[in-house]
C-alpha cells in the first residue's frame, strides 16, 4: 500500500485554491504581521509553497507562464534562511512562554503547566498550521539535532497527516511518510527505541517496500530483545540550553508575567511626579515620571515622544535595517541571543532628532552630543524577536565600545516606539523585575556605579516578542562630558 498522492481533477482548481490560501493570511499589506503563527505560514507559502506549485505536474500546462511570472519575482521572495529563522522563532517562543504545540497548531497561545491551562493571548481570527506547516518546524529542529522541539512537531504533523491521509495538497513538501520517518529516528535519538520501533512499523504499512526503514525495525527489534527495559523506559529528552545560560529560569520567569512591576503603595519610594530636572526646556510640558526601581535606579518617562515622533523615527530607519550584531572581544558578531535588525541615525539625518536631543539632554541632565553619547540606534524585533541577558555597558578593557575614546556607557536611554499585543517586556534579572512595552514611553537607567565600576544588577533582557512588532530606540551615554553632571564617587554604593 502507498501513499496516495491524489492530484486536483483540473489545474485551475489547485492554482486558485493556493491563491486564495495566500491571500487569506495577507489580506492587509500595509501592517506588519503581528502574529507569529501567520508570519511563519505566510513566509513559508511563499518560500516553498509557491516553488512547489510551480514545478508541480498540476502546473503543466502553464508551466511557462508560471515559471515566467515567479522567476521574476523570486529575488524579491523570503530565503530558506527567513524560513528557517521564522521556524527557531516559533520554538523560542515555545520554551520561554511555555506554549503547548498542540495549541499553537490549532492557532491558541496557550501556556501548560500540569493540569492549568492559561490563555496568554487570544487573536482577534484563529490561524490553524497545516500538517506541512508543523513538519517543517520540526525540521528544522530535526537538522539541527534538537530532538526536544523536533518530536512534539513532528508528534503534531503526523497526527494532522492521519487526519487527512489520502489527500495531496500541491504545495505540500512532506507526507504522512516523512513525517513517521522523521519522527522515529528523533525518538531512537532521544533514546525512545520502543516508539521508535512502532513509528517504523506504520511507515511499513504504507511503504512496504523502503528496504532502509525494514532494516531499522530489525535494528529496533534486536536492541528491545537485548535489552527489554528499554521497551518501558521512557527517556527523558532534556531542552538544550544554549547558549547555556545560568539565569535562563529568572530570565524566563520574568519574560511569562508579560511585565511585572512593584505596586507603589507597597513601595512608598517609588513615585509618580511631572519632571522638569529644573530645565527651562520642560517648564511648560513636564515630563510624566514613574520611579520603577531603586537599586538599579530605573524611571519611566511616559509620553516622552509623540505618536508622530515616534513613527518618523521608524520611517527613518526602516531603508537601513540589517541584523543586530553583538561585541565579542574587539569583534561585532552576529548571534542566536539577539535576534533583532539596527540603524544608526544621525542627528543632521533630521532636523527632530535634534529636537529629541535637546529632549532628552533636559531631562537626564547630561550631555548627549558626540563624542559623549552614541548615535540614535534604532531596533526593530520581529518574529519572536528577542535579546537575552547582557549588560549595556563594557565588561571587557577591549570592547570597542573605547574606540568613541569617551568611557564606558554610564546611562541608557531607551524610548519605546511602538505597542505589541504580547510579550516584548524588558527583563531586569538580577533586580527582579521586568517592564512592559509602553508606546512612546523612555525606560533610563544607570549602568555605572559613581565611582565608575559596573552596576551588576543592570543586567537585563529584551523578552522575545509573542504577538506584536516591537520598535526601540536607544540613546546610550558615555562616562566622559559627565564630570560636573554626574560628578564621581568613592563609594561604590553609590
Amino acid at each position: 500500500m502507498t501513499l496516495c498522492k491524489r492530484p486536483c481533477r483540473r489545474e485551475s482548481i489547485c492554482l486558485w485554491r493556493f491563491y486564495e490560501k495566500v491571500l487569506s493570511l495577507h489580506e492587509d499589506s500595509t501592517t506588519p504581521v503581528a502574529n507569529p503563527l501567520l508570519a511563519f505560514t505566510l513566509i513559508k507559502r511563499l518560500q516553498s509553497d509557491w516553488r512547489n506549485v510551480v514545478h508541480s505536474l498540476e502546473a503543466s500546462e502553464n508551466i511557462r507562464a508560471l515559471k515566467d511570472g515567479f522567476e521574476k519575482v523570486e529575488g524579491d521572495l523570503p530565503a530558506f534562511e527567513d524560513l528557517e529563522g521564522a521556524a527557531r522563532a516559533l520554538m523560542r517562543l515555545q520554551d520561554v512562554y511555555m506554549l503547548n504545540v498542540k495549541g499553537l497548531a490549532r492557532g491558541v497561545f496557550q501556556r501548560v503547566t500540569g493540569s492549568t491551562v492559561t490563555d496568554l493571548y487570544s487573536p482577534r481570527r484563529l490561524f490553524s498550521l497545516t500538517a506541512d506547516d508543523c513538519f517543517q518546524v520540526g525540521k528544522v529542529a530535526y537538522d539541527m539535532g534538537d530532538y526536544y522541539h523536533a518530536i512534539p512537531w513532528l508528534e503534531e504533523a503526523v497526527s494532522l497527516f492521519r487526519g487527512s491521509y489520502g489527500e495531496w495538497k500541491t504545495e505540500d513538501e512532506a507526507s504522512l511518510e516523512d513525517a513517521l520517518d522523521h519522527l522515529a529516528f528523533a525518538y531512537f535519538q532521544a533514546g525512545n527505541v520502543s516508539c521508535a520501533l512502532s513509528l517504523s512499523q506504520e511507515f511499513l504499512l504504507y511503504s512496504p517496500d523502503n528496504k532502509r526503514m525494514a532494516r531499522n525495525v530489525l535494528k529496533y527489534e534486536r536492541l528491545l530483545a537485548e535489552s527489554p527495559g528499554q521497551a518501558v523506559t521512557e527517556a527523558v529528552i532534556q531542552r538544550p540550553n544554549v547558549p547555556h545560560l545560568q539565569t535562563r529560569d529568572t530570565y524566563e520567569g520574568l519574560c511569562q508575567t508579560l511585565g511585572s512591576q512593584p505596586t507603589h503603595y507597597q513601595i512608598p519610594s517609588l513615585y509618580c511626579s511631572y519632571e522638569t530636572n529644573s530645565s527651562p526646556y520642560l517648564l511648560l510640558q513636564p515630563i510624566r515620571k514613574e520611579v520603577i526601581h531603586l537599586e538599579p535606579y530605573v524611571a519611566l518617562y511616559h509620553d516622552f515622544v509623540s505618536d508622530s515622533e515616534a513613527h518618523k523615527i521608524r520611517e527613518l530607519a526602516e531603508p537601513w535595517l540589517q541584523r543586530s550584531v553583538v561585541a565579542s572581544g574587539e569583534q561585532q558578531l552576529q548571534v542566536e541571543y539577539r535576534i533583532s535588525k539596527s540603524a544608526w541615525l544621525k542627528d543632521t539625518v533630521d532636523p527632530m532628532l535634534v529636537t529629541l536631543d535637546h529632549r532628552i539632554a533636559a531631562l537626564t541632565g547630561l550631555d548627549v552630543q558626540p563624542p559623549y553619547a552614541e548615535y540614535l540606534q534604532v531596533v526593530n524585533y520581529g518574529i519572536g524577536g528577542h535579546y537575552e541577558p547582557h549588560f549595556d555597558h563594557a565588561t571587557s578593557p577591549s570592547s570597542p565600545l573605547y574606540r568613541m575614546k569617551s568611557g564606558n556607557r554610564v546611562a541608557t536611554f531607551m524610548i519605546y516606539l511602538s505597542s505589541v499585543e504580547a510579550g516584548g517586556a524588558t527583563a531586569f534579572i538580577y533586580a527582579n523585575f521586568s517592564v512592559p512595552v509602553v508606546k512612546n514611553a523612555a525606560l533610563f537607567w544607570w549602568n555605572l556605579h559613581r565611582s565608575g565600576e559596573g552596576d551588576g544588577d543592570t543586567l537585563h533582557a529584551g523578552c522575545p516578542v509573542l504577538v506584536g512588532d516591537k520598535w526601540v530606540a536607544n540613546k546610550w551615554i558615555h562616562e566622559y562630558g559627565q564630570e560636573f553632571r554626574r560628578p564621581c564617587s568613592s563609594s561604590p554604593e553609590d
